[in-house]
C-alpha cells in the first residue's frame, strides 16, 4: 500500500488572516504555530485563532489532493482539452470548469496585488494585439510585456479593435509603472497606441495657486516607439530582423 506524503509545513512563512488580530500580516514574529499537521491548520498564538494552510489560496475549501488540483490546471493553462482531462482523470465537467475559474480569479488579484501595485521600473514595454478566435465568435485580445524580465504586465479582450481596447491595456501597463520613470513603449504601428499611451501616462500639474484646473503633462521621458518587422526568405527560413523607430514625447 503506498503511503500518501503530506506537504511540509512552515510556520515562519504564514501570516495571521484573521483582521482583528494585532500581528496580521506579519511574518517571521514566531506567533504562527501548527495545529494540526494532518489537517494542514495553523494557529496564531496572538489570537487563539486557526487557519487553512490553504487559506488565501484557489485551494481554499476544495478537499481533492492538491496535486491533482495542480495538475487539472497547468494542463488547461497549456490548451488541453476539458473532456481529455474528464476522461483522464474521472473528474466532473463542471468541478474542472469550477477549478479553472478560481485559478483564474486568484490570478487576476495577485495580479493587481503584487504587478499592478505601481512600484516597476519598466523601462521598456512591448504591447501588441492578436486575433483569437473562440466557439462561435472572434476577439481581440491586447497584450503588454516588461522586456527586460519577460513580465506580462497587461491583457485585455475586446470584441473589437479599437480605442478603448488600446486605451485600457495601456491603463494597466500605468498601474504597474513606477511614477516619472524614464519609459519606452514599443506597438506595433497601430494609430490607435499613440493616444493611449499619452493619455495614460501623464500626471496633473497645478503651475499656478487658487481655484483652476490643473494641467495633465506628459512624463518627461516618456518615448513611443514602432517595431517595424521584415520578412526574408533565407535557405527556406523565415527570419524576422525589427527596425525601431522612436519618437520621444515630451
Amino acid at each position: 500500500m503506498q503511503k500518501t506524503i503530506s506537504p511540509s509545513m512552515e510556520p515562519s512563512k504564514q501570516f495571521c488572516p484573521n483582521s482583528a488580530c494585532c500581528a496580521r500580516g506579519q511574518t517571521g514574529v514566531g506567533n504562527i504555530v501548527i495545529h494540526d499537521r494532518k489537517r494542514q491548520r495553523y494557529r496564531c498564538t496572538c489570537c487563539r485563532k486557526t487557519f487553512s494552510a490553504r487559506r488565501g489560496t484557489m485551494l481554499e475549501g476544495l478537499r481533492k489532493p492538491t496535486e491533482l488540483v495542480v495538475i487539472v490546471v497547468t494542463l488547461l493553462s497549456y490548451g488541453c482539452p476539458l473532456q481529455a482531462i474528464v476522461h483522464a482523470f474521472g473528474l466532473d465537467e463542471r468541478t474542472i470548469a469550477s477549478w479553472r475559474d478560481r485559478a483564474g480569479a486568484h490570478c487576476q488579484q495577485v495580479h493587481q496585488d503584487i504587478v499592478e501595485a505601481g512600484q516597476l521600473d519598466l523601462q521598456h514595454v512591448q504591447a501588441d494585439e492578436i486575433r483569437v478566435k473562440g466557439c462561435k465568435m472572434v476577439v481581440w485580445m491586447g497584450l503588454a510585456m516588461m522586456v527586460s524580465t519577460r513580465l506580462w504586465l497587461a491583457g485585455t479582450v475586446s470584441l473589437t479593435r479599437d480605442r478603448a481596447l488600446a486605451d485600457r491595456l495601456m491603463q494597466q501597463v500605468r498601474r504597474c509603472a513606477r511614477t516619472l520613470q524614464a519609459l519606452l513603449v514599443l506597438t506595433d504601428g497601430w494609430s490607435a497606441y499613440p493616444g493611449s499611451i499619452k493619455r495614460a501616462f501623464r500626471e496633473k500639474v497645478k503651475e499656478t495657486p487658487g481655484r483652476g484646473r490643473a494641467r495633465l503633462c506628459l512624463w518627461p521621458q516618456l518615448h513611443i516607439g514602432t517595431v517595424i518587422k521584415l520578412v526574408n526568405d533565407l535557405r527556406s527560413e523565415r527570419v524576422w530582423p525589427s527596425n525601431v523607430s522612436i519618437c520621444p514625447q515630451s
